[in-house]
């Protein structure tokens, strides 16, 4: 079973791009569905208008990955009219998808989690109980920190801790590697631009 992680980015483009963003996105978790792949959203960055999106992060599971990503992965170009300005002459937006193994990306390492313990509290400081159950978790490289009072149990919390943590260091770890991902699209934008590798013609709505 394969894993990988994919980004949609409408780059600096305007809102039209970001349209794409969450067109892009839909179209995508349809086809991987029907494909059997496994797609879950991880973090999706909303843009100035309703319905757009800055950029869009999945995790895809299967096991014939490749095709449908190399059917994706690179520059995607939507051939419409702005829906947002009705004179306007451009029709052609284009956004950037990026793929990436999971078990290349992700390093994930309980050396670097620190785990606590708290009294999880109700309402207005009202114990939820006297003993310790809440874990807190904190990824000493970067900082982030989740908090799992789910259960009465320590050892449940202490295992939920771990996965909210895990799916938080991954987004951070893979936004890291989309930055340089997007500076690159960006600034190769008029190479990447002509030679998109799908071309789609459909209403942005």
């Amino acid at each position: 079973m394969n894993k990988m992680i994919i980004q949609i980015t409408s780059g600096k483009g305007p809102a039209e791009c970001c349209r794409v963003v969450a067109c892009v996105q839909r179209m995508m978790i349809k086809q991987a569905r029907q494909k059997g792949i496994e797609i879950e959203i991880l973090e999706s960055k909303a843009g100035d208008l309703a319905g757009t999106l800055l950029s869009a992060t999945m995790v895809a599971t299967g096991n014939n990955l490749d095709t449908f990503i190399r059917e994706w992965s690179g520059t995607i170009q939507w051939v419409e009219p702005s829906p947002y300005r009705k004179f306007h002459k451009r029709k052609n937006w284009f956004v950037g998808v990026a793929a990436f193994d999971v078990k290349q990306l992700l390093q994930w390492n309980l050396k670097d989690v620190k785990l606590e313990t708290t009294r999880a509290s109700g309402p207005g400081g009202q114990n939820v109980n006297k003993v310790e159950t809440a874990v807190r978790g904190t990824h000493l490289p970067s900082g982030l920190q989740v908090m799992a009072m789910d259960s009465r149990s320590q050892l449940e919390n202490k295992k939920l801790c771990l996965e909210r943590l895990e799916a938080k260091v991954m987004v951070w770890q893979t936004e890291k590697l989309m930055e340089r991902q997007q500076d690159q699209w960006t600034k190769h934008n008029t190479l990447e631009r002509g030679n998109p590798v799908k071309t789609i013609n459909a209403e942005l709505i």
